[in-house]
């Protein structure tokens, strides 16, 4: 290992010790609990096992480089609910960290975590047992050798498993790499909290021309946290990645993409008015198209997505079938979203202030009030008192509409 290599590793576990990030108050699980994409359950049912998994029966998690605990917590806490037999591994470099979850775990009062201080590169030496689901966010592209950790996790992956993954997007995070090379000239390897006094400083005062202060999409330097200043401008180890990139580097791990999250965000087409670029759309593969979407909003700053074993052949994605039961996302009240559709043609969002229409499907409201997260599709057809066949009509454009938003997903009635 050579002498830089070493340096930096040193370097990036003392930042965690001293700064654990993200910041969290586990007294603060009394009153909330975060969740998010990756590795909602209902979410990963639907991308990874085809609607089909019982969590209720055992399954097997893993948190690579869980930090201060938001995805560990999470996915504990959502198996602790659906019974004793799910289990969440955590693994991470920082004892500080590693102090913070299990606070949060003890004040939730949950014990279906194992913990472990240790590199995920440790993986494929520690003798665990293969997960069925992994969540790794906000770490590979921390490593010297990204391709060396991805192995290292799919090493310990099941068969018939799947990945959550995050790495740093490079378009949206346009200036970040700028004044972390100017910074790397002035701060050298002085202590963290010289970094952060002299880091602050420069920010404080960097020009309007400067390509941080230009961009929109990024503002962890702007929070007030010092570990998150100091993990956006002054991590020892940073890169991001383009779409085709991502592609690349699944491959070395022989991994695939199942989705991008949100889905919305990755259609080239809700970027292009002219009918004859639109055409020209139609013969891209869904890489080429997340790779045109992206250069052409240039505000992703996160890629966030799902993928599986080339092996394991064919879509896992859940379909639509009479025995599915629909089920939106917790944010979304089914009442009320049924309401604000209700009569419009089209939907308004926003994608890091750009405004893009989308088009609402005939009848979305009417079945969007009558999704509960219990009732079946086949349920629902008979409620709307139509044959399955024109149902299906009716509710496949709307499923499209709603899941690439990322907010309607698919399960199997249990």
């Amino acid at each position: 290992m050579s002498k830089g290599r070493t340096r930096r590793d040193k370097a990036v576990k003392q930042q965690y010790e001293q700064l654990p990030y993200p910041p969290r108050d586990p007294e603060e699980e009394r009153t909330r609990l975060i969740t998010g994409s990756p590795s909602q359950l209902v979410e990963v049912n639907h991308y990874l096992f085809n609607g089909a998994r019982d969590f209720s029966k055992p399954f097997r998690a893993l948190v690579a480089g869980g930090g201060t605990g938001d995805a560990v917590i999470m996915l504990a806490q959502q198996l602790a609910d659906y019974g004793p037999h799910g289990t969440v591994t955590y693994i991470d470099l920082s004892s500080a960290s590693r102090a913070v979850v299990e606070k949060r775990a003890e004040v939730r009062g949950l014990d279906n975590i194992e913990y472990h201080t240790a590199s995920l590169l440790d993986l494929p030496e520690m003798g665990l047992e293969p997960f069925d689901y992994i969540d790794c966010c906000g770490v590979l592209h921390h490593l010297e050798h990204p391709e060396e950790g991805l192995s290292a996790l799919a090493s310990v992956l099941k068969e018939g498993g799947g990945m959550g993954l995050m790495l740093y997007a490079t378009l949206g995070r346009t200036g970040v790499y700028h004044v972390q090379r100017a910074l790397r000239t002035l701060v050298g390897d002085q202590d963290l909290t010289e970094q952060l006094s002299i880091a602050k400083k420069l920010v404080a005062g960097l020009p309007k021309t400067n390509w941080l202060v230009r961009n929109p999409f990024v503002g962890d330097h702007k929070m007030g946290e010092d570990a998150a200043f100091f993990d956006l401008l002054l991590h020892p180890r940073d890169r991001s990645y383009l779409v085709p990139e991502i592609e690349e580097f699944l491959a070395s791990a022989d991994l695939e993409p199942v989705a991008f999250i949100e889905p919305v965000k990755y259609d080239p087409a809700n970027f292009i008015k002219d009918k004859d670029v639109l055409k020209r759309i139609k013969t891209l593969t869904t890489m080429q198209k997340a790779a045109l979407a992206e250069n052409l909003s240039g505000s992703l700053k996160t890629h966030i997505f799902y993928v599986k074993k080339r092996s394991a052949g064919a879509s896992t994605i859940a379909t639509i079938a009479p025995s599915m039961v629909p089920v939106l996302a917790d944010r979304v009240p089914p009442k009320v979203f049924a309401g604000t559709l209700k009569g419009k043609k089209e939907f308004a969002i926003s994608f890091d202030g750009e405004e893009v229409l989308l088009p609402v499907p005939l009848k979305t409201d009417q079945i969007v009030a009558m999704i509960d997260g219990e009732k079946t599709l086949a349920q629902i057809q008979q409620e709307m008192s139509l044959p399955w066949d024109q149902f299906r009509s009716v509710f496949a454009p709307c499923f499209k509409f709603l899941s690439a938003l990322n907010i309607l997903w698919l399960r199997q009635r249990s």
